[in-house]
């Protein structure tokens, strides 16, 4: 069974630095498993990598999809496998759980929805808000999804709109999508919450100094339904508003950063409670296996002698060679 390295973790803990450095020193490949990186307009604001730093090891699936697609997770998990059937060591960098999840566990196939449903779907998002179009759905799909999850929520719509039946129903029906046939090895950065706070400050200070604002003009232009992923990135709604003379840029900070914090709570919770991450060197069922870094990662460096030695001892663990020493 071949050999992927998995880098998860929070917005902002330092994944795509990691990933670089290790496909560097392993000849590997990092394909993007970050939702909002997918897009093309919005390489500021997601921290995509820079040309000089896709210049130093080779890079996927970044800057792929127009802001005006929905980047599903099917969609998503076909061009990842695409992506590491091509590469001598697929490095799959984000904090997508769900994308993270669908490839390393498989996912159910769901069926095709019609034009018209998702048009209609995205038209009462647009017009009920969230929380009105969630109290329409069926109690199945309603009592999985959450009020504020209104991706998810005119997903489940459009699903009954076109077939009659839940979300919830499809998932247990729908023929499951096996997980991807690679022993994959995962690396969690899991810093503390004071450190990824004034990470993220920090980061969207060096975003608006590097053209955040204007990046958020730009897509405004493009006359889009605020519906879509790529519309409700973190600080797209928050720039909207100040570019649109509703709040300050003082307040348009502050509601980014403290919005990107909440999210990052989540992300780690959730990567938490997931067996690949669940716990320091023990194997699961599949072959897979997950080492927990407790601190942000800056660079290669930033470790010490013995640290970097016990990265490299337990991606090498257990593939016979696959992968180099340091």
């Amino acid at each position: 069974m071949r050999q992927a390295l998995i880098i998860a973790g929070p917005t902002c803990s330092g994944k795509s630095a990691l990933a670089l450095a290790l496909a560097e020193r392993l000849g590997g490949t990092v394909i993007n498993a970050d939702a909002m990186q997918c897009y093309r307009e919005l390489r500021v604001l997601t921290a995509r990598p820079t040309p000089e730093e896709e210049a130093r090891a080779p890079h996927a699936l970044y800057g792929v999809l127009p802001a005006s697609v929905v980047g599903s997770v099917a969609w998503w998990r076909a061009a990842a496998l695409e992506a590491m059937e091509g590469a001598s060591l697929p490095i799959l960098c984000g904090g997508t759980g769900m994308y993270l999840r669908a490839l390393t566990q498989g996912l159910s196939a769901l069926p095709d929805v019609t034009p018209a449903a998702r048009a209609e779907a995205r038209a009462l998002l647009a017009e009920l808000g969230p929380e009105a179009l969630h109290a329409r759905l069926n109690a199945e799909d309603a009592a999985l999804i959450r009020p504020s999850d209104s991706q998810r929520i005119a997903r489940a719509h459009e699903v009954w709109l076109s077939t009659g039946r839940s979300l919830a129903h499809w998932q247990r029906a729908a023929p499951l999508l096996p997980p991807a046939p690679y022993a994959f090895r995962a690396i969690l950065l899991d810093p503390p919450r004071a450190e990824l706070r004034a990470a993220i400050a920090a980061r969207w200070q060096a975003m608006l100094t590097g053209g955040a604002r204007e990046e958020v003009a730009t897509l405004l232009a493009q006359g889009l339904d605020p519906a879509l992923p790529a519309m409700r990135a973190h600080g797209v709604p928050e720039l909207a508003a100040l570019l649109r003379g509703e709040i300050t840029g003082d307040e348009a900070s502050r509601r980014a950063i403290a919005n990107t914090g909440a999210y990052t709570r989540r992300q780690a919770t959730w990567f938490r409670h997931q067996p690949l991450m669940a716990a320091r060197h023990v194997p699961f069922a599949a072959p897979q296996r997950a080492h927990i870094i407790n601190a942000r990662f800056a660079s290669l460096a930033q470790f010490s002698e013995s640290e970097q030695a016990k990265i490299f001892a337990f991606l090498r663990e257990g593939v016979d060679g696959a992968i180099p020493p340091p």
